[in-house]
């Protein structure tokens, strides 16, 4: 822990990159913004510490994610030391994915939102190639899916409405290779055709969406390959251009993809028991479905990194609160799908 005058002083340095960085077992900084220290942050120079290759944590008296541009420098706010606590646990389990994790959301910031999807693609497949990917691949160990003759996503249009459902109800609602591009497909039906003004985006079954399907994982022969496939297959593009004509309903499990490409949307409807999580970190990774785009944008840069480094689950009303839903209701029983997981 630091405070701010030591946290300024260390960030001037002119060797503060190569000092201060995960590579010297470094993975995290924290500064102490309690009490008095907090007005402090508001006249010294703290902007070097949004260059440092480590993650950049505010220790506050409040909210996770109190406003003021004066926490502009940092990754994450916390408001407890517990709060800390848990964070320095999760970076340190996985300090390469954390640190690329902020580097890349700082990033985004700055980017329009197309040129920030490929840059997370970038990020993602640097990973790939990392040892915490390799490492977390390891404790996988193999799993094979078998093949379903089933639609990965049902389609159907009623008057000026799509509805798109995904559609591997016992698997809740796994994100692979097929149900990317059948999605895609649907999608860009919409996308072509202005007559539809509503695309409402649901899953069937218990979960809405439960994350990527971790059977195909490491299945992509080099990372290079990967990035060109999510470059050209991902449907965050054609979710931004959605997003003033998408409503997402969630219930049950969004995470991972589910998760990300919720956000996207321009209203979010979740039911009492959706549970929202995004666990990449912890794998050796970053999200890769557009979820450091989507979910900044709704909750900001700093609650989305604590989300990602942490992996926390947000129950509906938090995310409602925080922004990542729009309204919490209940599902209407005939929307609910005829399979069960």
């Amino acid at each position: 822990m630091t405070s701010v005058g030591e946290a300024a002083a260390l960030a001037a340095r002119p060797a503060a990159h190569r000092d201060l960085s995960v590579l010297r077992d470094l993975p995290a900084l924290a500064v102490d913004l309690r009490g008095d220290a907090a007005a402090d942050a508001t006249t010294a120079d703290l902007s070097p510490l949004a260059r440092l290759p480590l993650v950049v944590v505010a220790l506050t008296d409040g909210d996770i994610a109190p406003t003021g541009s004066a926490l502009d420098p940092f990754d994450v706010v916390v408001g407890s030391e517990a709060e800390l606590d848990s964070l320095r646990d999760a970076v340190a389990r996985n300090p390469q994915a954390s640190v690329t994790l902020v580097q890349l959301l700082r990033l985004n910031a700055q980017l329009h939102p197309l040129d920030a999807l490929v840059a997370e693609s970038l990020a993602y497949a640097t990973l790939q190639g990392g040892a915490e990917f390799g490492a977390w691949l390891e404790r996988r160990g193999t799993r094979v899916r078998r093949p379903s003759a089933e639609s990965p996503v049902l389609v159907a249009r009623h008057d000026d409405v799509l509805r798109v459902e995904l559609n591997r109800p016992r698997l809740h609602n796994l994100y692979d290779a097929a149900m990317r591009d059948a999605l895609g497909d649907a999608l860009t039906i919409a996308a072509a055709d202005p007559t539809i003004t509503t695309v409402v985006l649901s899953g069937r079954g218990k979960s809405f969406c439960a994350g990527g399907d971790l059977a195909e994982f490491g299945s992509v022969s080099d990372p290079a390959t990967a990035h060109l496939i999510r470059s050209t297959a991902n449907v965050a593009p054609l979710l931004l251009a959605l997003a003033d004509r998408l409503r997402v309903e969630v219930h049950g499990a969004a995470v991972g993809a589910g998760c990300e490409m919720a956000a996207f949307a321009g209203r979010v409807v979740a039911t009492p028991d959706a549970k929202f999580r995004l666990p990449e970190v912890a794998m050796g990774l970053v999200p890769g479905a557009g979820g450091t785009v989507s979910v900044p944008r709704r909750v900001g840069r700093h609650r989305a990194a604590w989300m990602m480094l942490t992996g926390a689950t947000l129950d509906a009303a938090t995310a409602c609160a925080w922004g990542l839903v729009d309204d919490v209701c209940e599902r209407d029983a005939s929307d609910a799908g005829s399979a069960v997981g």
